[in-house]
C-alpha cells in the first residue's frame, strides 16, 4: 500500500473560497497519495453518471436501494467490516466468505454442448488452499494473475472445490485488511437481486470517481476539527488501510451530518424568529387569581422557573416554541394551562391538541377540574364530537365565544377556524407530522386579523430526554425541564414478577390491595390475541396477554366478585368515556386496558399496577405507566410480569428518576427508540451514532451557532457547497432535522 503522504490544505484550490482568515488558519493534514486527486476542483458531471448495470435483477435490486449514479454508490457506505471464513472452516454445502490469494489461474474450454467456458483457480490462505471455479468469465485469467488477492463469495463443494457465485479484488486493492483474526471484508447493506460483494465489486469500478467529489465543509471548519476531506473520508470508509483511517473517515462524515441537522435546527429557530406572533404582555391578572384562588395546590420550584420563562417568550413579537419535559407527575398540564390563561386574558383564544381521542378527553376534564372557579368558555373537539355540537363549536371558535380548545388532529381541519389563536400547547408532540403541527401554527392567522400572526407554541412530552438527544432531536426548541414532583405524590415501589409462583403471589397481593378499598391498573400489550408481534419476539401469540381477554379470564378468575372494567383504543368514544367515569369515580375496582392510560388518567385512589408482558415495552413507557398511581396518600405499588433477566426491568425495579432512566435506555438502545415501543429507532442519522458521538455532536452545534452567526443566509462563497448540501438533506421534509 502507499505511504501517507502529508499535504497541506493550503494545497487545495477549493481553499480559496474560504478567504484569507480561513487560509491562515489552515494546519497541515494527512491524506494517502491515492486521494490527491480529490483536492482538485471538483467535477461532479463524472458523479452523475448512470451505473452500467445489465437490465435485470441486480439494475433492479440496485435501483431499489437507491442506487443509480455513480455518487450514489460511492455514497452506500459498508454496513460493517466481518472477519472471512477461512479456507480450512469451510463445510460441504455453505455459501460463504472468503479472502485468498491466487496460486495458479486457466481457462478450460467445456465441449459438451450447453456447457459454459470454466476459469478455475488454486487459491489459498493460511489455513489451506482449494479449487475456485468461475463460469463463463476466460477474461479472469488475465485479470487475477498469480498473486492476485481475492475476495470471493460462493458454494463449497466435494473435494476441496468452491463454486464462485460473486467474487472481488482483495485486501491489497480492495479496502479489506489485515487484523490479528484474518481477512476483514467490508459487508455493504444490500438486498435481495444484489449481494455485498456484488457492490463491493462496482464500488471498486467507481473508486476513481472520488477524486471528483465536492467538498462541502469550510476550509476553516475542516482545519479547527482536524478532518480530512469529504473523497478522502469516502475513501476510508470503503477502502480504509487501518482501523485509525477507518475511524477518521467516519468521523468526518458523522461530523457533516450533525452539522447539517444542528444547521437546519438554527434555520428553523432562525426563521421563527422572523415571525409575527401576539405579544402578550399585561401583567397576568386573571393567571395570578386563578394560581392564587383556584389551584387546590402549590406550584413545585421548576414549575415556578417554566413559567417564568414562558412568561418571558410570550412578551414576544416573536413566536415562543419552547418544549416543556417533564417527569411523570410533575405538573405539565399546570404550566400549559398558564400559558393558555395568559391569551385568554389578552382577549386571545387558547388551543391544546393531543394526538388521541382518549389523551384529548382525559386532557379536557382535567382543564375544567384545574379551571375551578374561572368562568370560561371551554370546549372538546375530536372525530366522535357529534354534528350538532362540532357545528356550535365550530362557531363559537370563529366568533371567539370560545376561549380554550381541547381536541385531536379536528383542529386543524380546513374549516376549523380561530378568531384570535394566540397559544397552542401540543402534547406528545412527536406523535404528530411536520404539517400537522404546521397546519395549527396557520391557525393563527383567523379572517379577522389584520396581518399574518403566527400562535406561541409550547411542546409537551413525559418522556424525559438526555441533553445529547434533546440537542439532536429539539435543536430549534427552548427547554425547560421539571424535575420536582409535587407535594403529596408518593414513592412507587417497583418489582418484576417472574414465573407462575409469584405471578399467583402477585394476585393475592392484588386482592389485599383492593380490600383495602384501593383500585389497580391491569396493564396488557395488546387489544386482542393475534395481532401483529413485535419484530424478533421470542414470545409464542399463546403467551402474549390481549386486553380483552385478560378482561374476561380476571373478572370470572382471580378478580371474581371484584368490579372490572376494560379501556382500549379500539372502543367507541361514549365506552370509553364509561369506563374511564367509572374508574375515576371508584365505581370499579380494576382497569384492564392498553397502553392508552400512559399519560393523562389522574385518579389518586390508584395505589397497584400489574404489567403483563413487560418486556414488550420500552423503559421510557414502563415508566409512564407507572406514574398513574402514586397520586394519592397511599403507598403504591407496580408489578412487571416478565423475565427477571430483562435489563430494562431490571433498571425500573432500581430507579424511579425518569432522567436517569432515559440515560439507561439509551446506553442501551443507542440512539434507538426513545418512546417505548412505538418507534423502531432515532437511527436516521446515516454514519453518526449517539450517544457515542456526543462530543462530537456538541462540536457541530458550536461550529454550526458560529457559521450561522457571520452567514445566517450562508450566502458566502466558501458556504454555497454546504448550503447546498443543507438544502439536498432536507429536501424532501421541508428542512425537518431529524426528529426522535
Amino acid at each position: 500500500m502507499p505511504r501517507a503522504a502529508t499535504l497541506t490544505l493550503e494545497s487545495d484550490p477549493s481553499m480559496e473560497l474560504a478567504g484569507p482568515r480561513a487560509f491562515a488558519q489552515t494546519r497541515a493534514l494527512e491524506f494517502p497519495e491515492m486521494l490527491q486527486a480529490a483536492v482538485r476542483w471538483p467535477r461532479p458531471s463524472r458523479l452523475a453518471q448512470p451505473l452500467s448495470l445489465r437490465r435485470g435483477k441486480v439494475s433492479e435490486a440496485m435501483a431499489t436501494l437507491g442506487l443509480r449514479t455513480v455518487g450514489d454508490l460511492l455514497e452506500h457506505l459498508p454496513r460493517d467490516r466481518r472477519a472471512a471464513r477461512t479456507v480450512a472452516a469451510l463445510r460441504i454445502g455453505e455459501q460463504a466468505t472468503v479472502a485468498v490469494e491466487v496460486v495458479s489461474i486457466s481457462a478450460r474450454a467445456v465441449r459438451k454442448r450447453g456447457m459454459r467456458p470454466l476459469v478455475e483457480a488454486t487459491v489459498r490462505d493460511e489455513s489451506g488452499s482449494m479449487r475456485a471455479t468461475f463460469f463463463n468469465q476466460p477474461w479472469l485469467v488475465d485479470r487475477y494473475t498469480p498473486g492476485t488477492r481475492l475476495i470471493l463469495h460462493g458454494k463449497a463443494g466435494n473435494g476441496g472445490r468452491f463454486s464462485v457465485s460473486h467474487h472481488a479484488p482483495g485486501a491489497n486493492v480492495a479496502g479489506a485488511e489485515e487484523d490479528q483474526d484474518g481477512c476483514v471484508v467490508a459487508h455493504y447493506p444490500a438486498t435481495e437481486g444484489v449481494t455485498s460483494t456484488q457492490i463491493l465489486t462496482l464500488v471498486q469500478g467507481a473508486r476513481p470517481a472520488l477524486g471528483e467529489v465536492p467538498e462541502t465543509l469550510p476550509a476553516l471548519v475542516r482545519a479547527s476539527h482536524r478532518l480530512p476531506c469529504r473523497a478522502g473520508a469516502l475513501a476510508a470508509m470503503h477502502f480504509p488501510r487501518d482501523a485509525q483511517d477507518l475511524e477518521q473517515g467516519r468521523r468526518r462524515l458523522a461530523f457533516e451530518e450533525l452539522l447539517l441537522c444542528q444547521l437546519a435546527f438554527l434555520e428553523r429557530r432562525r426563521h421563527r424568529v422572523a415571525t409575527n406572533a401576539h405579544p402578550l404582555r399585561d401583567e397576568p391578572s386573571l393567571c395570578e387569581r386563578w394560581l392564587e384562588q383556584s389551584l387546590p395546590f402549590e406550584l413545585t420550584d421548576d414549575q415556578r422557573t417554566a413559567i417564568e420563562a414562558i412568561d418571558a417568550d410570550l412578551a414576544q413579537a416573536r413566536a415562543m416554541q419552547r418544549l416543556l419535559m417533564g417527569e411523570v407527575g410533575s405538573g405539565k398540564t399546570v404550566v400549559a394551562l398558564y400559558a393558555m390563561l395568559r391569551a385568554v386574558e389578552h382577549g386571545h383564544q387558547a388551543a391544546l391538541m393531543a394526538p388521541t381521542e382518549t389523551l384529548s378527553e382525559q386532557h379536557f376534564a382535567t382543564l375544567q377540574k384545574l379551571i375551578g372557579h374561572e368562568r370560561l368558555a371551554c370546549a372538546l373537539l375530536t372525530g366522535s364530537t357529534p354534528a350538532r355540537r362540532r357545528k356550535d363549536t365550530l362557531g363559537k371558535l370563529s366568533s371567539g365565544e370560545l376561549s380554550l380548545i381541547v381536541g385531536t388532529h379536528a383542529l386543524i381541519e380546513p374549516e376549523v377556524c380561530f378568531r384570535s389563536l394566540a397559544v397552542v400547547v401540543v402534547d406528545e408532540q412527536h406523535r404528530f407530522g411536520v404539517r400537522q403541527r404546521a397546519a395549527l401554527d396557520d391557525k393563527g392567522s383567523g379572517p379577522h386579523t389584520a396581518s399574518r400572526r403566527s400562535p406561541h407554541v409550547l411542546h409537551m412530552t413525559a418522556t424525559p430526554i438526555p441533553r445529547t438527544l434533546a440537542l439532536a432531536s429539539y435543536g430549534d426548541l427552548d427547554v425547560s425541564t421539571l424535575r420536582e414532583l409535587p407535594r403529596g405524590r408518593q414513592q412507587i415501589t417497583t418489582r418484576i414478577v417472574d414465573g407462575q409462583e409469584r405471578r399467583e403471589r402477585a394476585y393475592v397481593r392484588l386482592r389485599e390491595e383492593l380490600d383495602k378499598g384501593r383500585q389497580a391498573y391491569v396493564v396488557c400489550p395488546l387489544v386482542e390475541s393475534g395481532e401483529a408481534q413485535a419484530p424478533n419476539s421470542e414470545l409464542a401469540a399463546s403467551d402474549i396477554r390481549a386486553a380483552t381477554e385478560e378482561f374476561e379470564r380476571l373478572a370470572g378468575g382471580e378478580l371474581e366478585g371484584y368490579r372490572v372494567v376494560l379501556l382500549h383504543g379500539q372502543m367507541r368514544s361514549q365506552e370509553k368515556q364509561r369506563a374511564m367515569a367509572e374508574f375515576a369515580e371508584g365505581r370499579a375496582d380494576v382497569l384492564v386496558a392498553t397502553t392508552v392510560i400512559e399519560v393523562g388518567i389522574d385518579v389518586p385512589n390508584a395505589t397497584m399496577m400489574l404489567v403483563e408482558n413487560a418486556e414488550r415495552f420500552g423503559i421510557s413507557q414502563l415508566h409512564q405507566l407507572r406514574g398513574r398511581i402514586g397520586r394519592g396518600e397511599h403507598p403504591s405499588l407496580c408489578l412487571l410480569m416478565g423475565p427477571i433477566s430483562s435489563s430494562r426491568l431490571r433498571a425500573l425495579a432500581r430507579h424511579s428518576d425518569g432522567f436517569r432512566l432515559a440515560e439507561i435506555d439509551l446506553a442501551l438502545r443507542k440512539e434507538g427508540d426513545l418512546i417505548g415501543t412505538r418507534q423502531s429507532g432515532l437511527g436516521q442519522f446515516k454514519v453518526a451514532s449517539l450517544p457515542a458521538d456526543a462530543e462530537l455532536l456538541e462540536q457541530a452545534r458550536a461550529s454550526a451557532q458560529a457559521i450561522v452567526e457571520l452567514d445566517p443566509e450562508l450566502a458566502h462563497p466558501e458556504h454555497a457547497l454546504l448550503s447546498g448540501a443543507l438544502k439536498e438533506a432536507f429536501a424532501d421534509s421541508a428542512h425537518e432535522p431529524i426528529r426522535a
